[in-house]
This record gives C-alpha cells, sequence and structure tokens, in this order.
C-alpha cells in the first residue's frame, strides 16, 4: 500500500489472497465477541481486497493502523492528568485518508457503532468514509465535504453471491474512497427542495394568501419534512399523509392541524403514533392552509427527496428566493457560500475563541505532564489537585462559548447565524473531545441556537432565518452523534425580530434608533444601496429621516451600509458589543462613506480588513470590503491576508493617506466634466450636416455650438468622432434659437426627455446641459489645450485634448496647458499618490481620480502657478522635456502611418499600458527621475520604497496645509 500526497492506494504483495466464496463461508456463523474476533476479520477483509495489513504496510503505526494512538501494555494510550490512563473510543481501525472503522460483537447495535465514530471523526482527520461492522453486516457511510451521507450496506452472504459487488466496493474503500462520492452536493439537493417549495409560495400567492401566515405555512411544512427524514418525526408519517390527501385535498388541513398540534404538547399522538413534543414558536399555533391537488403532487414529490441532507449554510437563500415573488428572477443566480462567510465569522468571532483554547489546552497539557511525588498518599493529592484545576480551567472556556451571543442586525435568511453556530459547536466539540481524554466523558452540547440573534424586515427572510438556524442546529447534533436533544426539540423562535435595524417611529412618530438585541459580537452583511439608489427603493420620506436622525454622525451622502456600520460602532463605544465584522461595497474606503471608518478609528480601531473581495449580493457579482473593528483592544492586526502593524481609515496598511488635506493652493485647476442630461451628443454625418449649414438669423456659424465632445472611451480606446449641441452655461432660449438646425435638433430630442424629469431647472432650461461647468469652461477659456485623464480607468493616463473639445463627466478637465504640470501629473508619485486615494472604485473595480481626494491633496513639489518657468530652472526643463518625449512617442504609437484600420483598432491607451513596451518603461523611468530631482530626493526611483515616498509626500502635504503630521522628508519648497 502506498501513499502519494494523502491519497492511498493498494498494492497487492503477493501473499495468498482469500476468494469471496472463502471469506463468505468462514464468518457465516460467527459467534466470537468482538475483542476475540474483529482483528482476524480485518485481516481477512484486506485478504479478500488484496490489500496489505496494517502491521503489513504501515510498521510504525502512524497512518494505517489498528486502535490508532493506543500505547503498549495500556487500555487506551492517552494520558490523563497525573500521568492515569482513560479508556478512549477512537475507532478499531483507522487508514488516513481513507476509513475510520468501528467494529461491533454479533447482532450488536450498528446505529450506535455510527453514532461513537462521529463523535470522534474530528480527531479522526474526517475520513471521507466511515465504517461499521459487526463481522456478518457492514455498513459503510460517505463523509464527504458538501455533500450529502450516502449509506452502503451489504453481508457476508452478498460477498459470497453477488458477483463481486461487495468485494468491488470495500476495494474502492481502500484504494479509490472518492470514488464512493454521490453524485448529487447538498447544495444541489437543497436547489431542489427549494424550487418546489416557490411552486407552493406562488399558488398560496395567487389566492392571496397574507404573506406571513404563509410564510410560517411553508416554514411548517419543511420542518416537518426535515423532521421526518432526521428520525424526529415517525418513519414515513408525513409523507403518508401528503400522499393519502392527494386524492382527497379538502383533508389536507385538518390532518396538518392534528400534526402540528400534536408536535406542540407532550404526549401528543396521530394515528396512535407518539410524536415528540416540539415547542417552540413555530408550532404555537395548527394554521394549515389549503392546498391544490397540483401543488400536494408537488409537495408529496418534495417529501421523497433527502431533507436530511440539506445545506443549512445557502438553505435560507435558496428558499427565500424561491418564495418570494420579488427574488423569483435570482433562482439561478449565483448566492453566497458558507467559505464567503467563513472569511468574516472566522476573524472576528472566532479567532479570540481560538487562542484562548490555545492557551487552555496548552496549560491542561502542561498540567498532565506534571510530576508526581513518590508517597502515594501525596501522589494521590496531587493527582486530585492537577484534574480538579483542569476541569476548572476546561469548564470556564466551555461556559465562555457557551454564553457568546451574536447578532446578525440584517440577517435575510440566516446565513451568517448559521455558520456563526455551527463553528461555536465544532469548538465546543473540539474542547469536549480534549476533556475526555484528560478524564472527564464528552458531554452533549450545551452550544445552540439561544446564542445567535438576527434582525430583519422581510416576512419570508424572517421566517426562514428562525428555521434556518434550527435546522442546521439540529442536523449538527445528528452528523456529530449526538442525536437530539431532549423534549421540546425546540426552544422558542424568537431570537429574529422583524423590524428595520437602523429606523425605527416613536411616540408621536418622531425617528429614533431601533433597539439592538444584546450580543458580544455583531457580524453580517448589511444591504448596499448608494446614494441615488437609495431614494427610489427607500422612498424620499424614510431617506431624509434617516439622514435627519444620523445627520451627526453620517454623511448625507453616504451608503446605506454605512449606518450600519455607525451603530455598531456607537455600541462597541458603549461597552455594549465587543467586536464586529461587516461587510459593504469597496466604496466603503473612499469618499462620504470613509467617514464612517474614520469614526470607527477615532474610538476603537479597525484589526481586520479584506479591502477588495468579489462577493455575491442579491444573485449579482460586486466587489466588497470586509471590516473587522473593536475598541482597540486587539493588538493583531490582518489586511489582505497579511499581518501589519496598523489599518487605516481607507483600509491601507500603509502609509495613512486618509490624514491628507485638501491644499488651497490646489483649488481652482481640476473639475470634473460637463453632464449632458439627455441626448445632446451627435454622430459625425450629423453634425457635419449642421456644421456646413449656412443662414442663422444671427448670421454666425454652427460651428459656434456644435462642438467636438469626448468621454473616457474616447480617451482610453480611439477617438470616436462625437459631437455635443452644446450651447454654454448661461444662454437665453431666444439666443439658442437663433442656431436653427441644432436647436431644433434639441427640440425635438432633448426637450421631451428633459420634460419627465425631476428637477426644475433641467426641466425648465432644456437646452443646456445639466451641468454645463461653469467653473472649469472659465479654468480652460486662456488656455489652448488642457490635460484629461478618465475619471475610472484600469490605468492612470493623462492626454492632452484641445480646449475646443467639451469633456463629459468621466473625465477630469486640469486647467494647465504645460509640459512641465503634464509631466508631474504623469509621474510615479502622483500615480502612487492617486491610487492611495482612490479607494472609491468604479465599474470593473477600476480607481477613480476624484479631483478633491486625488488632485486637490497632492502636493506638487511647487504650489501650482508658483514654480520655475523652464527657461528659469533645469530640474523644471528637464520634466517638461521627458514630458514631451512620453507623449510624442505615444501619439506615434497611437497612430502609425500604413497600418490596416483592423490594427489600429488595437493601438490604444488601454492595450499599450496593460503590456507596455521597454520604450514606455524607459519613458517613464527618466519622467521619475526628473520629477523626483523637483521633489530634492537624490534616490533612483527605483531605490526610493513607495512607501517612503508616500511618507514624504504626506509630510510635505502636513507643511503646506499646516497640519501637525510630522517632518518633511525632502527638499521641495
Amino acid at each position: 500500500m502506498a501513499r502519494d500526497g494523502g491519497a492511498v492506494s493498494v498494492i497487492s504483495l503477493g501473499r495468498p489472497r482469500m476468494t469471496p466464496q472463502e471469506f463468505s463461508a468462514k464468518w457465516a456463523d460467527n459467534r466470537l465477541k468482538e475483542s476475540a474476533a474483529s482483528k482476524e476479520h480485518f485481516i481477512d477483509v484486506c485478504a479478500l481486497v488484496g490489500a496489505p495489513t496494517p502491521r503489513e504496510a504501515d510498521k510504525e503505526g502512524e497512518w494505517f493502523a489498528f486502535e490508532k494512538g493506543l500505547d503498549k501494555g495500556s487500555s487506551s494510550g492517552i494520558p490523563s492528568l497525573g500521568g492515569r490512563k482513560k479508556r478512549q473510543g477512537f475507532a478499531d481501525v483507522f487508514l488516513r485518508g481513507s476509513f475510520a472503522w468501528e467494529y461491533k460483537g454479533p447482532h450488536k447495535d450498528l446505529d450506535g457503532a455510527y453514532e461513537q465514530l462521529k463523535l470522534y471523526r474530528d480527531a479522526l482527520e474526517n475520513p471521507p468514509l466511515m465504517i461499521v461492522s459487526d463481522m456478518d453486516r457492514f455498513e459503510v457511510r460517505t463523509n464527504y465535504n458538501d455533500m450529502p451521507v450516502a449509506l452502503h450496506a451489504f453481508d457476508n452472504r452478498q460477498i459470497g453471491s453477488d458477483g463481486g459487488e461487495a468485494v468491488a466496493f470495500l476495494r474502492a474503500a481502500f484504494a479509490e474512497p472518492y470514488s464512493l462520492m454521490p453524485g448529487r452536493t447538498r447544495e444541489a439537493i437543497t436547489r431542489d427542495v427549494a424550487e418546489r417549495f416557490g411552486l407552493l409560495a406562488a399558488g398560496l400567492r395567487g389566492r392571496g394568501e397574507e404573506p406571513h401566515e404563509a410564510a410560517h405555512f411553508l416554514m411548517k411544512l419543511v420542518f416537518c419534512l426535515f423532521a421526518e427524514d432526521a428520525g424526529l418525526l415517525p418513519d414515513g408519517l408525513f409523507g403518508e399523509m401528503i400522499q393519502s390527501s392527494v386524492a382527497s385535498p379538502g383533508r389536507f388541513p385538518e390532518r396538518a392541524r392534528s400534526l402540528f398540534g400534536a408536535m406542540s404538547e407532550p404526549g401528543g399522538e396521530v394515528n396512535w403514533k407518539p410524536i415528540r413534543h416540539f415547542n417552540g414558536g413555530l408550532f404555537a399555533d395548527d394554521v394549515a392552509l389549503a392546498l391544490t391537488r397540483e401543488e400536494l403532487v408537488v409537495l408529496a414529490d418534495a417529501a421523497k427527496l433527502d431533507w436530511g441532507s440539506v445545506e443549512p449554510a445557502v438553505f435560507g437563500t435558496l428558499f427565500e428566493r424561491s418564495l418570494d415573488p420579488d427574488k423569483r428572477s435570482q433562482l439561478g443566480a449565483q448566492y453566497t457560500r458558507r467559505e464567503d462567510i467563513m472569511l468574516v465569522v472566522e476573524p472576528v468571532l472566532m479567532a479570540p475563541l481560538r487562542r484562548e483554547w490555545d492557551r487552555v489546552r496548552a496549560e491542561v497539557e502542561k498540567l498532565a505532564d506534571a510530576e508526581l511525588p513518590q508517597d502515594r498518599s501525596a501522589r494521590t493529592r496531587a493527582v486530585n489537585r492537577i484534574e480538579g484545576g483542569a476541569q476548572d480551567k476546561l469548564e470556564a472556556f466551555a461556559r465562555k462559548v457557551r454564553a457568546t451571543r451574536v447578532l446578525d442586525p440584517a440577517c435575510g435568511s440566516g446565513n451568517f447565524l448559521y455558520v456563526s453556530l455551527s463553528l461555536l459547536l465544532d469548538l465546543e466539540k473540539e474542547a469536549s473531545v480534549f476533556a475526555g481524554r484528560y478524564g472527564r466523558g464528552p458531554f452533549f452540547p450545551e452550544v445552540g441556537p439561544h446564542q445567535v440573534f438576527g434582525m430583519e424586515l422581510d416576512p419570508y427572510a424572517h421566517e426562514l432565518a428562525q428555521v434556518s438556524v434550527w435546522i442546521g442546529y439540529l442536523q449538527w447534533l445528528n452528523q456529530n452523534g449526538f442525536g437530539s436533544p431532549p423534549d421540546p426539540v425546540l426552544g422558542p423562535m424568537t431570537n429574529v425580530v422583524e423590524t428595520d435595524a437602523v429606523l425605527a417611529y416613536g411616540e408621536g412618530s418622531a425617528p429614533e434608533e431601533p433597539p439592538w438585541p444584546e450580543a458580544d459580537v455583531v457580524v453580517g452583511n448589511p444591504p448596499f444601496l448608494g446614494d441615488r439608489r437609495m431614494r427610489s427603493r427607500l422612498g424620499d420620506a424614510y431617506v431624509e429621516d434617516l439622514r435627519g436622525l444620523y445627520k451627526d454622525r453620517v454623511p448625507g451622502s453616504a451608503n446605506l451600509v454605512a449606518y450600519w456600520f455607525e451603530r455598531a460602532r456607537a455600541l462597541i463605544e458603549g461597552r455594549r458589543v465587543q467586536r464586529v465584522g461587516l461587510i459593504a461595497t469597496n466604496s466603503i474606503r473612499g469618499g462620504a462613506n470613509r467617514e464612517v471608518l474614520r469614526r470607527v478609528k477615532e474610538t476603537g480601531g479597525i484589526f481586520f480588513a479584506e479591502s477588495d473581495r468579489e462577493w455575491v449580493q442579491d444573485g449579482a457579482a460586486v466587489r466588497v470590503s470586509m471590516v473587522g473593528f473593536d475598541d482597540g483592544s486587539e493588538k493583531e492586526k490582518v489586511s489582505d491576508g497579511v499581518i501589519v502593524a496598523g489599518i487605516n481609515a481607507d483600509l491601507s496598511s500603509g502609509v495613512d493617506l486618509t490624514t491628507a488635506r485638501r491644499l488651497p493652493e490646489n483649488a481652482g485647476v481640476a473639475y470634473y466634466g460637463t453632464v449632458k442630461i439627455g441626448p445632446f451628443d451627435l454622430d459625425g454625418p450629423v453634425a457635419r450636416e449642421m456644421l456646413e449649414a449656412a443662414g442663422n438669423p444671427n448670421g454666425r456659424p454652427n460651428s459656434d455650438v456644435v462642438k467636438p465632445w469626448m468621454n473616457a472611451l474616447d480617451v482610453v480606446r480611439r477617438p470616436r468622432g462625437k459631437w455635443a449641441v452644446d450651447f454654454g452655461v448661461n444662454t437665453p432660449m431666444e439666443e439658442a434659437a437663433l442656431y436653427e438646425k441644432p436647436f431644433g435638433y434639441l427640440e425635438e430630442h432633448a426637450k421631451p426627455m428633459r420634460g419627465g424629469v425631476n428637477r426644475k431647472k433641467y426641466r425648465e432650461a432644456w437646452w443646456l446641459f445639466g451641468e454645463p461647468g461653469g467653473g472649469m469652461r472659465r479654468a480652460l477659456a486662456p488656455l489652448s489645450r488642457y490635460v484629461a485623464t478618465p475619471y475610472t480607468a484600469k490605468h492612470r493616463s493623462f492626454v492632452w485634448l484641445d480646449r475646443g473639445v467639451v469633456p463629459d463627466h468621466q473625465l477630469v478637465a486640469i486647467a494647465r496647458g504645460d509640459d512641465y504640470f503634464f509631466g508631474v501629473l504623469h509621474s510615479g508619485p502622483h500615480e502612487a499618490w492617486t491610487l492611495g486615494q482612490s479607494n472609491d472604485m468604479g465599474e470593473g473595480n477600476d480607481p477613480r481620480y476624484a479631483p478633491k481626494a486625488c488632485f486637490e491633496t497632492y502636493p506638487f513639489p511647487w504650489p501650482p502657478g508658483t514654480e520655475p518657468a523652464e527657461g528659469e530652472d533645469q530640474r523644471v526643463a528637464a520634466v517638461g522635456e521627458a514630458a514631451r518625449k512620453l507623449d510624442g512617442l505615444r501619439r506615434v504609437w497611437l497612430n502609425p502611418e500604413g497600418l490596416a484600420q483592423t490594427e489600429l483598432n488595437k493601438r490604444t491607451l488601454t492595450n499599450l499600458y496593460n503590456d507596455p513596451p521597454a520604450w514606455l518603461t524607459l519613458a517613464h523611468a527618466v519622467l521619475d527621475r526628473a520629477v523626483f530631482r523637483c521633489y530634492g530626493w537624490d534616490e533612483d526611483p527605483e531605490d526610493l520604497p513607495e512607501q517612503e515616498m508616500l511618507g514624504r509626500l504626506l509630510a510635505l502635504n502636513a507643511e503646506r496645509s499646516g497640519s501637525p503630521s510630522g517632518p518633511i522628508n525632502g527638499n521641495a519648497t
């Protein structure tokens, strides 16, 4: 037998094999006890499948062994406190990467053997197969992550008579355990059951059933189907009830009410079968709604599915999409998986608990290794003292895990709550198994749904969250060998409240902050709604009340998610919450949204950040930031998976550029382009027709108002030859009308559209751009050319545009026409600074160039307008020369002579910078060296670390703004 990267394969050693018939005959009537026969039986199994025995394959007993971990001369080999030995219930045979195998005596309870294996499967490295046998019957259960449990059962008689199928199965268990993996994942099963329930929900909605009542009824059906498959209801009872009602649908509500009622009280019976007491809010009433014959057929088909294998981490999401008509379109879309949720829950909820567990475990192990006195009486007292101390430590830690309360204040259908609960259960079980090694038996888990709390406004999601958590909890108990809790099976389903988490109304309908349930840790994924979408989705009144309530704490233009950050921050400041982990779009790092993170830093600290990750929200892929914060007590800071000294308010971990201030000297230079608000743009042929037209009553040419127009695509790709009708800033209608064709075009195309907008200014002055950029036009007026850069772009590129070109709002126009300034803008220091300030990402996650954040904070070598002329300073002249060279080389590359149009179309700035040729890299290097000299920096750009360079720039910003941010590095004045 050989090991290959953890996999194991069977290799015949040439020893005699046992035929299936010989094996079957030998063990046909075994009456020996487990201790007398189990090892011989397994050795014969090895001979049957052509595998070496554990001793032949692994003489050290590390990866293939009987009674793995047992020492010679002891009953268990597991050291207890004081050096005594305790019995430990590990598997009888262990083959790493393949199986754990537990034997029982003839005709013993194999279900009990399987439950025992489940208790210890984590300690057994979570093998893919779990096998139990009484030396006649074999039961093989799969144990693959994220897959349903599949049972394969056979006996000795079948081994000798089924044509080799059983032997082939056993051989695969040794050699290719993953070939036995079930064909469908748990997620696929969950999707299947969710889609079927969507049909029932649609029928109830179509008949006008009240949404809350319908959701509650459907959740009772869901839980009953799960309970039957999980063995909590008599086998087949609910399925038979559904099937028998297909022929007489009118009797179904009565039958369902009888079951719901029996589940709600102790001692209930249905058809003379005892029903366990479930209790809980779910069965507080026995309301059962009528279903049609067709719907009962759907329900009967659903009952045949494997409800015990649903995946709780996605159960709520898939069911919410199937039940909620507003989310039906997302049924086939992506959804947030358990692994994604753990990215937040692990560092925020589990990390401090795991650190404490490591400490407690080490202390207990140290006590176990303590030397004992030789005197028997003293030795006994020492052992008792040590065991008592260890037990106190273990119990104190278990109490802490059991007391940890988790809140998701925007819980949706409960995914974060379930994952949090399952991780707490896993940790409690790990402590339980460890305690069993040191003298205490494994204890029944006391972690439970009573520790997780949620807030959710949607009635479907609210019901689902509660049921998801309980199904996940009961499933965890069963899968880990703990069976089910004592009656009542369910606790009160009141931990998820149906309410808004950030806005409530008190006396006199006054806006107020709703109370949040008490918790130690807050985690979640609050709703993503940008400033503009908030009004369309939530209504003007709601938005005004929300902003008014938080006006001194959250900027008015911040996204909706910012209010959850602020509420959680305030709870930490008030010592009502210890740690918080929330998800937001990556725009939380910039602009008005960043202010809530700045407040987090002022009253506490950010200890965990994923600044930019893919995520799925409402079925769509988005880019998000994950933020963990507390009162500043967490010492270990992790940013994008790397331990760092600190995390800034923009979620960067280097020089804190969020402290940079806008410099008055930079004002009035950089502007957003114009915003048309309507169809003002023209294709080339239409524009040329207007330009060629004559006969305007004012005697003026149409070129006065028909102008070249460009947006970001024209800069980063190829110019498209677009034009626009532009009447400037304040041209009266009577003057605009004198340009007949351009005015007539707008009257036909723009006026109808503008007449339907909300803003009065846009409706009344329909012939003018919505935002014509008066300040920009005044700044550009004296220039023959100006610098432009795309607001959002993968690569930060600057280009020259003629003054007559009208820039769109997706361009930033910079009112400078000299090569020196163009060169500084295109230099490495300016690019590094703007990337650090560009945390408000745009389309495709490309950085944005905001005039205030990027340009107005940047400390130029000299304040704009005070720099020497090129003829007066060699440093300025060198920058200008390098800039002209760079621009000239790019122009030639973009527009070479004689190139076919198909090839010419590929010549874009984006493609050029995606794969920069050597000449481009060298041209930028020359430019960077020249700019460095302007700052008085003697290093070559390649030798100066970026963080040190940014530190120097930040110090210069502090000096220019009068902010005490530290000493100046460099000689720029």
